[in-house]
């Protein structure tokens, strides 16, 4: 039985267009409490977004990029450097009715280099809680998606602090 495979002409080969690999942002969630499936969930929905860049939970015994933790204040980031630092799922936003995964999306976000947006209506991810409690979406708009994008494009691995394309979000 003879199997059939189509040849690929160096037209071909040469006309596809060479993607670099995701920069991967590790992230930790042994400290983020009951927050870990919303962290998980926030993650996926910037994975869904853009391709420059990937967060995925951190290899055993490996040290992370981003440290998730769970505690009373309001949720928060601190970035040390693009793609780097720590997130705190507060949970005096989810007492007021704020959706988890919405949160952990929006402090995601600030670790993937964007500022706060505020005042913003519910379609800007990074508008926070100007948004109202009864914003769940957990998705960054066009605008978001192009600035990560950017960031992450020709980077190798986390670290740089946040470029231009930062600037037109501010």
């Amino acid at each position: 039985m003879a199997v059939l495979v189509p040849a690929v002409t160096a037209a071909q080969a040469s006309a596809a267009p060479v993607r670099p690999a995701a920069v991967v942002v590790t992230y930790d969630t042994s400290r983020a409490g009951e927050f870990v499936a919303a962290v998980h969930a926030g993650a996926e929905v910037w994975n869904d977004s853009v391709s420059n860049v990937r967060l995925e939970p951190v290899a055993p015994g490996r040290t992370a990029h981003v440290r998730v933790i769970a505690d009373d204040g309001w949720p928060r980031a601190l970035t040390t450097s693009l793609g780097r630092g720590t997130v705190w799922m507060g949970r005096q936003a989810v007492h007021q009715g704020y959706d988890t995964t919405r949160i952990a999306a929006h402090e995601l976000g600030h670790i993937l280099g964007l500022p706060d947006l505020k005042p913003g209506p519910c379609s800007s991810l990074m508008s926070g809680s100007t948004a109202g409690v009864a914003c769940t979406n957990p998705y960054p708009d066009a605008r978001e998606r192009a600035a990560v994008e950017a960031d992450f494009g020709g980077l190798t691995t986390p670290g740089r602090t946040g470029g231009p394309a930062l600037a037109g979000l501010r």
